[in-house]
């Protein structure tokens, strides 16, 4: 059975996919706790003992607007610690997995693929696309959008975050003029089931079926789960963006090389929660 090490075994993404997958796999979880990635000497002692086939890199600093403020501590967890993990695994001959997102584009020629060309605005999105570069054409690069699941006591996702919001009658202003596109993260799971055992050094867009405004995602959770949809106040960009690091305006992310799993749109993820 196939023996996958992975860091952030207990975020967001990461747990699910042990939920899901334990049964076909064997994973072994790198927990910040234990392995500080930004530690090459760390990395390398703690790795050296462990029999593992390859290593899915899930681990990041994803705070968009605090990377603005801190970005040495973004630059040392995304770029460093990526690189002691990857070279550390090139030594050893072992497969590398970096999970990336669609942030490493600019928003603005929509749609794009895996070959689109990168142009990162904020420190967050440079800081990751600097790992892509680190690891391309020698290990798997995979990029997710707005990752959302059903449960998770840990920390809510953006869905769970706007539908709390509105069940505690809290007024949301969403923006109107910009597109995401949010992917079920059972998805997620699901596709790395096939990449795990199909591994190519390939970039591949594990991605929602559908893009959709931020406002009109708060509207589709409130019709969903009989909420109030008065509450949520329509604005723009611009007048979002003020004091916070640059988006990606128009996120329409797609894939040309994922003929393995069909993803699911905003509203089937929506149907499933619910």
């Amino acid at each position: 059975m196939l023996k996958v090490a992975l860091t952030g075994p207990t975020g967001l993404v990461g747990s699910r996919i042990i939920e899901l997958l334990h049964n076909d796999f064997i994973f072994i979880p790198l927990p910040h706790d234990a392995l500080d990635i930004t530690n090459k000497d760390r990395v390398y002692t703690f790795l050296k003992n462990l029999d593992f086939d390859m290593i899915l890199h899930l681990a990041a600093y994803t705070l968009v607007d605090k990377a603005e403020e801190e970005p040495e501590k973004s630059r040392l967890i995304n770029v460093e610690g990526t690189r002691n993990l990857f070279d550390f695994c090139i030594s050893k001959q072992k497969k590398f997995i970096y999970t990336s997102t669609d942030f490493v584009f600019d928003g603005e020629h929509p749609p794009y693929f895996e070959d689109s060309i990168p142009n990162p605005l904020g420190v967050y999105a440079k800081t990751k696309y600097e790992g892509e570069c680190i690891v391309k054409d020698k290990a798997m690069i995979i990029r997710f959008s707005y990752p959302y699941r059903t449960a998770y006591d840990k920390k809510k996702d953006f869905v769970r975050s706007l539908k709390f919001l509105l069940e505690s009658h809290t007024p949301l202003t969403m923006i109107q003029d910009t597109l995401i596109t949010p992917t079920f993260i059972d998805d997620i799971a699901q596709a790395l089931r096939h990449l795990f055992v199909n591994f190519t050094p390939e970039i591949f867009h594990i991605i929602g079926a559908s893009s959709i405004s931020p406002y009109n995602a708060a509207i589709m959770i409130s019709h969903q789960f009989h909420l109030d949809s008065s509450l949520i106040i329509p604005i723009t960009l611009e007048e979002y963006s003020k004091g916070k690091a640059p988006r990606p305006r128009y996120s329409v992310t797609k894939s040309k090389k994922n003929t393995f799993y069909p993803m699911k749109s905003f509203n089937e993820g929506l149907k499933l929660i619910k």
